[in-house]
């Protein structure tokens, strides 16, 4: 269990610097939140796939909703019941059409779960390449569950 929460800190502590560096490329400003939820998700030892509903919520603009799966590859064991993510959404331009974030996103992911648990991920892509997703605080869920590794989200408008 000890070697459990030692491996959930070193990702996390890894995707905090990565946090830092990310956020230093480019010219972006914060577009608004996208703030995802969605069910169960079972971890296959080198990867999963969830579903979400995404909602991004920009000040001035109406809701822009999404449908999101995340694929996961790398260290991913467990089960979990439900989860929530949030990230600030960062773009080239002040504000986003409707559908304006679909796309694919890639980045590096991690989380434990034990009873509560918590995780972190940072993203980049979209129009070419040029959205970062950073996390607003880290994603909350409920299970059983250890991830580490590399993770692509892909975006696409829904109701």
């Amino acid at each position: 269990m000890r070697r459990f929460f030692i491996l959930a800190a070193a990702v996390l502590a890894t995707l905090a610097s990565s946090i830092g560096a990310n956020a230093q490329q480019g010219q972006r400003v914060q577009v608004g939140v996208l703030e995802c939820r969605g069910g169960a998700s079972v971890g296959f030892v080198v990867g999963s796939v969830t579903h979400l509903g995404c909602v991004l919520r920009a000040e001035g603009m109406p809701e822009d909703r999404y449908v999101a799966t995340i694929r996961k590859v790398g260290l991913d064991l467990g089960i979990t019941q439900e989860s929530a993510l949030a990230w600030g959404v960062f773009a080239p331009v002040a504000r986003l059409g409707p559908g304006g974030l679909s796309g694919d996103y890639v980045g590096a992911q991690g989380s434990a779960t034990l009873g509560v648990g918590v995780g972190g991920n940072v993203l980049v892509g979209g129009s070419a390449n040029s959205i970062a997703l950073q996390p607003l605080s880290l994603q909350g869920q409920v299970g059983v569950s250890i991830a580490a590794g590399l993770e692509s989200l892909e975006l696409r408008p829904g109701r």
